[in-house]
C-alpha cells in the first residue's frame, strides 16, 4: 500500500521539527459539535500539527459527522479519525489510524474489526495509515472495552518487544496509550525510550499528558510525536495552553534531531 498524503505529512514535519503535537477532540468530551470545532480550530491555530476526532464509546453517527465537518471547514492541518470501533468512522476526516490493538485478548480487535471496516473505509476514500496501538497500565475506557492485557508500568521490554512485532507484520506507524486522563501520568520515560530504541517507524504517544515538561520530556525520551485530549476539553484558554504545548515540543524535537 502506497503512503498517503497524510502518512507523507507526518513524515516530513517529522523530518522538519524533529516532534510533532496532535491534539484529540472527542465530540462526547465537548458540549456541541461548535464548541468542539472551536477548540480545535484555536489549538491548530496555537500550533498543532494535526487533529484526531474519535472516543471510545459514543463518538459515532451524526455527532461524529457534524463535528468533523466543522473542524475540517476551519483548519487548515489533516483530521485523523482515532476509531473506537467500526462505527467511528466519517467521510468529512482525511486519514484514520488503522489500527491493530497489539496487546488485546480479543481477535476482533486484532483482525475482525478491521476486516468489517475496511470496505467501509475504502468507499469513504479515507486515507488508512497502519497502526499498531499498545495500551499501558491503568488503560481507561479503551483497556476496558477492548479486552486488553494491559502492558505493566514497570516493565518497557514488554512495550518494546510490542512495538517491534507491530512494525514487522506491516504497521507503519506505533502508539502508546494509558488511556484518557491517566490517573498515573503517561507511561514512564524509560518505557517510551525502549519503545523508541526498538522500530523505525514514527511513534507517537498519547494518554496522561498534562504538563509541559511530561511533553518535553516523552519527545525527549524519544517519542516523535505526543497526542493531548484533556488538556484541549479542560483548559479555559485553549491558544496561550496549546502554544505553549506546541513550543515545547518543537524546542525538544530540534534538540532530539
Amino acid at each position: 500500500m502506497k503512503i498517503g498524503k497524510v502518512e507523507k505529512y507526518i513524515h516530513e514535519t517529522i523530518d522538519q521539527d524533529g516532534a510533532m503535537l496532535f491534539i484529540l477532540i472527542d465530540p462526547c468530551d465537548h458540549p456541541s459539535p461548535e464548541a468542539a470545532a472551536k477548540a480545535a480550530k484555536e489549538s491548530v491555530e496555537a500550533g498543532a500539527d494535526l487533529v484526531l476526532v474519535g472516543g471510545s464509546i459514543g463518538a459515532q453517527g451524526k455527532l461524529l459527522d457534524d463535528t468533523t465537518k466543522l473542524i475540517k471547514e476551519q483548519v487548515n492541518v489533516p483530521i485523523n479519525l482515532f476509531p473506537g470501533n467500526v462505527s467511528t468512522l466519517t467521510k468529512y476526516a482525511d486519514s484514520l489510524y488503522f489500527m491493530t490493538l497489539l496487546n488485546s485478548r480479543s481477535v476482533y480487535w486484532t483482525t475482525l474489526a478491521q476486516t468489517v471496516a475496511a470496505p467501509v473505509i475504502k468507499r469513504m476514500g479515507l486515507e488508512a495509515i497502519p497502526t499498531g496501538y499498545i495500551v499501558v497500565e491503568p488503560g481507561g475506557t479503551v483497556g476496558w472495552v477492548a479486552d486488553v492485557n494491559l502492558v505493566p508500568r514497570w516493565k518497557p521490554n514488554i512495550a518494546a518487544a510490542l512495538a517491534m512485532g507491530g512494525q514487522y507484520i506491516g504497521n507503519r506507524l506505533i502508539l502508546t496509550d494509558c488511556g484518557s486522563a491517566s490517573p498515573l501520568g503517561p507511561i514512564p520515560y524509560d518505557m517510551v525510550k525502549a519503545v523508541a530504541d526498538a522500530i523505525d517507524v514514527p511513534y507517537v504517544v498519547g494518554g496522561g499528558i498534562r504538563k509541559i515538561e511530561q511533553a518535553e520530556k516523552i519527545i525527549r525520551a524519544g517519542a516523535d510525536a505526543i497526542q493531548i485530549g484533556t488538556v484541549v476539553e479542560k483548559t479555559k484558554d485553549v491558544k496561550k495552553r496549546i502554544g505553549a504545548f506546541a513550543k515545547a515540543v518543537k524546542k525538544a524535537g530540534r534538540a532530539k534531531r
